[in-house]
């Protein structure tokens, strides 16, 4: 073994430094979270037991088991077993929690118990970040994506699903009779004796798989989304971006500020869609960075009328493309756009130059929609490319300028859509790496919410630490 580098002997007996603090050096990330949880105030954020009892045995302080918990998340250590074992070999974490060692159910009953108090800590160095001058830019990106949860997609019913699985029972079914009713007519063996009984047993699971596929089907019809999961019961089916694919879980909703991607405002969901999340989200995003006016970016998922009336009427200018539903440019045909509103005449101008004028006014739920139409169609050459009826009708939504507002936004700035990539898929990127293949641990929307809250913590630890250094950061929590 000359000429390699050698390690020590190992019954060699050797002194570890007198010192813990020698082993943990100025930069290291651990003495963030010790400063950051050191500085807050846990029984104001609604922490329990931040007080000892007077009876019993001593318990640990609250703010131990979050230092833990904040360090276990920065480091992809999720699990409270896990975390158990880095208390008791992990020198960063003997050093952060003095030499305690927690038991894995005390760790995991603090993220379980407060989880208000959790979220609240996520708040507060977003607070921090504010303070420091870090999101001076009153713009955000807003996207969602989906997170798995605890619940494969087995235990998962739609009314689909239970066609499709009382399909697949029937058939089996119907094979394994046939299959019987060809074994009677072979000659008794002992090998035919075992087939039938084995076959008599597929059969009994088969009708047992039935009675439990119909008590499945009574709770998901009962259920107000047509939908049950089993395991984690929060947890829904959602489709995602690939085609056919899905996953069961929680659509996670974040505003990320556009100059440092910092995740300031975020959201655990179980709906499926983003069409319902963009006013909730922007004004999260305004009252965490306490501006009057916000800018704000968004996908095409987000488009709803009524969503960008509330982002104006909150004033949040989003930016936001328009999604083609009426299929009339796939069929060669001219779609709403390709129709001018003239706001003075209150008219449209068709591609034709026809002018379509006011008609009538209807109701649809609780939109008000005026109507506009011209007779001049009969005799128009670009009928064949605008229309099948006698003439085209164009409808107005009253408040349908928010929209046309929106469009001319985005209009003037080209590049709008890519910082909106570049910025919040960057998070999500992160975030899902940290989690790995199972991401979710926990069940039930709240417990999902606060273990959310911790790794978007962490992901916004690691950011300012990346901006301002380990350093910088501990001397602005403790000024």
């Amino acid at each position: 073994m000359r000429r390699f580098i050698e390690g020590a002997d190992r019954d060699q007996s050797t002194l570890l430094p007198e010192c813990l603090d020698d082993w943990v050096g100025e930069s290291n990330p651990v003495r963030v979270v010790d400063a950051f949880v050191e500085a807050l105030d846990l029984d104001g954020m609604g922490f329990e037991d931040t007080e000892p009892s007077a009876t019993g045995r001593p318990g640990y302080h609250p703010a131990v088991l979050l230092k833990l918990y904040i360090y276990g998340y920065l480091n992809r250590t999720q699990s409270s077993r896990r975390l158990e074992r880095e208390a008791r070999r992990n020198l960063e974490v003997i050093w952060l929690l003095q030499r305690l060692s927690p038991d894995d159910k005390t760790i995991a009953d603090l993220r379980r118990d407060n989880g208000l108090g959790i979220k609240r800590v996520c708040a507060k160095f977003v607070e921090l970040c504010r303070r420091m001058g870090l999101l001076t830019k009153a713009s955000v990106a807003i996207d969602g994506s989906k997170f798995k949860a605890v619940n494969t997609r087995d235990k998962n019913f739609t009314k689909g699903k239970v066609e499709r699985r009382r399909q697949q029972l029937e058939e089996s079914v119907s094979r394994y009779l046939a299959q019987l009713d060809t074994a009677d007519l072979q000659e008794p063996s002992e090998t035919l004796a075992a087939k039938t009984a084995h076959l008599k047993e597929k059969l009994t699971k088969l009708k047992s798989e039935m009675h439990k596929l119909e008590a499945y089907e009574e709770a998901m019809l009962a259920s107000p989304d047509q939908q049950i999961s089993l395991t984690d019961p929060d947890s829904r089916s959602m489709a995602t971006s690939g085609r056919g694919s899905g996953v069961v879980g929680y659509n996670v909703q974040v505003a990320v500020d556009t100059e440092h991607h910092l995740i300031i405002a975020h959201e655990v969901t179980n709906s499926g869609s983003d069409r319902a999340q963009l006013a909730n989200m922007g004004k999260q995003a305004k009252a965490v960075l306490g501006v009057d006016r916000l800018k704000a970016v968004a996908d095409r998922g987000y488009y709803t009328g009524e969503e960008i009336k509330a982002c104006a009427d909150a004033d949040i200018l989003v930016t936001l493309p328009k999604p083609n539903t009426t299929g009339m440019e796939a069929k060669g045909k001219f779609g709403k756009h390709d129709f001018a509103y003239l706001a003075k005449q209150d008219v449209y101008r068709c591609p034709a130059g026809e002018l379509l004028a006011y008609w009538l006014t209807t109701v649809d739920g609780e939109r008000t929609i005026r109507r506009y139409v011209t007779k001049a169609c009969g005799s128009c050459l670009l009928k064949a490319r605008c229309t099948t009826t006698k003439n085209r009708v164009i409808s107005r939504w009253e408040h349908e300028h928010v929209m046309e507002d929106a469009q001319r936004r985005l209009d003037a700035d080209p590049q709008a859509m890519r910082r909106r990539r570049e910025t919040v898929e960057h998070p999500f990127g992160t975030l899902k790496m940290r989690m790995g293949a199972t991401h979710f641990l926990t069940k039930r929307l709240p417990k999902v919410a606060t273990e959310m809250a911790l790794h978007v913590l962490a992901y916004n630890l690691t950011r300012v630490m990346n901006i301002m250094g380990a350093g910088a950061l501990i001397a602005a929590i403790q000024a």
